[in-house]
């Protein structure tokens, strides 16, 4: 039986659009790098009940796209951690401009998307997709950042 992981916290927006309000105790189910299902941690809870939870204060919601430069480091790995530190998932191909930032993004399954994509919001929805999630406290920083199903980064 493949291993399931829920994701729990105190609200779950399923996107952060206005039009998106947010589920109280919301949790979303993953295996493997897809989502599987989202609602509150009671319906997700009886859907999946073998499946380890891992609790969160604050808001999860998407991933974002990070829009802007990627943030200054010694090396291309540690830029792309960097964006991986404040919930974002993906980037700008226009800040992805090198080829050692083009393979790390690769290497680390980040999404670098092309200018022709629309960038007038975050980058995702919650839905039945890759497992780009991101949790967020109430001053907005970032708790914890999963990629395709891996929790990348986590605020100790």
């Amino acid at each position: 039986m493949p291993v399931r992981t829920i994701h729990a916290a105190d609200a779950l927006r399923y996107g952060w659009d206005e039009e998106f309000e947010p589920v109280p105790d919301g949790a979303v189910a993953v295996e493997a790098d897809r989502v599987v299902g989202m609602g509150t941690l009671a319906e997700v809870q009886e859907q999946y009940p073998d499946a380890r939870v891992r609790r969160w204060p604050g808001i999860l919601g998407p991933a974002l796209l990070h829009q802007g430069p990627l943030p200054e480091a010694p090396t291309p790995r540690e830029r792309l951690h960097a964006v991986l530190k404040l919930g974002a998932t993906a980037v700008l191909e226009e800040h992805a401009s090198t080829p050692e930032l083009r393979a790390a993004a690769a290497r680390n399954d980040i999404v670098v998307v092309p200018p022709t994509m629309p960038v007038s919001r975050p980058y995702a929805r919650i839905g039945a997709g890759r497992a780009d999630l991101a949790v967020f406290d109430e001053n907005g920083e970032c708790i914890a950042t999963v990629l395709g199903g891996r929790l990348v980064h986590r605020r100790r």
